[in-house]
């Protein structure tokens, strides 16, 4: 209310900060804000509090964003693994398209926030589809900024090589406005990119000026789709043909998914090390949770090197894609918002080529919603680019969007 109130009285003394001041927003916890508890979603640090600002809260702050809560979130971000939707201190995040069903994790609650209608956007991380996957269930509009362009400062590290911030909103222009107002570098993380490749500056009219996008339409993303999904698909793809130049295209084929999962393994269990090793893992609410993290101890230096190898010849690969399309295109995910209830593990399993292939290579893509489900579900349609070209996500999703009314759909809240 602070903030707010401070908000209020400079915009009627006509100091204007930008077109985020006096906006409320919310952060997902595992974000550090002054005294503010800060529970990464488990258990375990329900208590924590810490004194200081992440450098995300601090730009937010800048520009005169107001801060009215922090978003639930999947315990740990998922970083010891998780079969159940209620794998978090503040339990299941129910979607507010249908209460029995679930957000996606692991920025769960940022996905509710804005669908919602709490706040006009929400922070979230993404590791691996934590952005993309609540954006696409909950029917709202999500950026995963290229690694390195907004700076981790005060966030809990999951898998530094991985780990991106970015917003969920109600367009791909406000993620846009957001991202210009978060991203930077930042002395305090090493793994932020240099001045004049971290900063990002947005104008609309200068975006609709931009390039002729090549879209790839990819036919290997997944395997199957539920029947409303691949209905929205066709749909989709159909409105990019009136507007771009859409071709096939198909994600390189390899051990890519096996070699992001074991990097996220190694790098989650040394971030988290002192829980595993100090037995803290038993008080996270999930069973899989409680045993992952010894699980992921096993991985020896040597696997871990060769997923790096992995890594690197398919950052190659995915350049030489590039060279043929500014753009590749596919829906966020196979399926629809699932039960509350769903065993994770046997119910939401399937290959995620489009993900692992675009966090293992820190690329940045945008997901929008693109229809909905027989069942009045949200789907999303994902845009992704070469690292370093957030503004081509953003224009071919605020292009599709100029042409679609989907994000303008809310859910009745009772």
């Amino acid at each position: 209310m602070a903030q707010a109130a401070a908000a209020e009285q400079e915009l009627q003394r006509g100091h204007y900060r930008g077109p985020l001041h006096g906006i409320p927003y919310a952060a997902k916890d595992l974000l550090a804000v002054k005294g503010v508890p800060c529970t990464w979603g488990a258990k375990p640090y329900a208590n924590q509090v810490f004194d200081y600002d992440a450098t995300v809260i601090e730009h937010l702050n800048r520009v005169g964003a107001v801060l009215i809560g922090k978003a639930a979130m999947i315990e740990l971000a998922g970083g010891m693994g998780y079969r159940f939707a209620s794998a978090s201190l503040q339990g299941a995040a129910k979607n507010p398209w249908d209460t029995k069903c679930w957000t996606c994790g692991s920025s769960s609650g940022s996905g509710a926030v804005v669908a919602a209608g709490l706040a006009a956007f929400a922070i979230g991380t993404e590791t691996w589809g934590s952005i993309l996957c609540p954006s696409a269930f909950c029917g709202a509009s999500g950026l995963r900024p290229t690694y390195g362009r907004v700076s981790r400062y005060g966030a809990m590290a999951l898998s530094p090589s991985m780990d991106k911030i970015g917003p969920l909103a109600r367009s791909a222009e406000d993620c846009a406005r957001v991202f210009a107002a978060i991203a930077g570098h930042d002395p305090r993380d090493r793994s932020t990119l240099p001045l004049d490749k971290a900063a990002f500056t947005y104008s609309p009219s200068v975006e609709l000026k931009a390039r002729a996008l090549k879209i790839g339409w990819l036919t290997n993303a997944w395997k199957k789709m539920e029947p409303g999904v691949a209905k929205a698909a066709d749909g989709a793809e159909k409105v990019l043909k009136k507007y771009f130049n859409v071709k096939k295209a198909s994600l390189p084929e390899g051990p890519f998914e096996d070699a992001g999962n074991v990097i996220v393994a190694v790098e989650g269990a040394s971030s988290f090390r002192s829980l595993i090793r100090s037995g803290g893992v038993k008080d996270l609410a999930d069973p899989l949770g409680q045993i992952a993290g010894y699980v992921n101890e096993q991985f020896s230096g040597a696997d871990y090197v060769q997923a790096l190898r992995v890594r690197e010849i398919l950052q190659k690969k995915m350049e030489t894609l590039f060279d043929s399309f500014d753009l590749l295109v596919s829906v966020a995910q196979p399926v629809a918002a699932t039960p509350l209830e769903l065993n994770l593990e046997t119910g939401l399993s399937y290959a995620d080529p489009q993900g692992g292939i675009g966090n293992l290579c820190g690329l940045p893509a945008l997901s929008v919603p693109c229809g909905f489900t027989e069942k009045n579900l949200p789907v999303g349609l994902q845009f992704m680019a070469r690292a370093g070209d957030d503004i081509a996500v953003i224009q071919g999703a605020r292009i599709y969007q100029l042409h679609t009314d989907w994000h303008r759909r809310h859910p009745k809240i009772t």
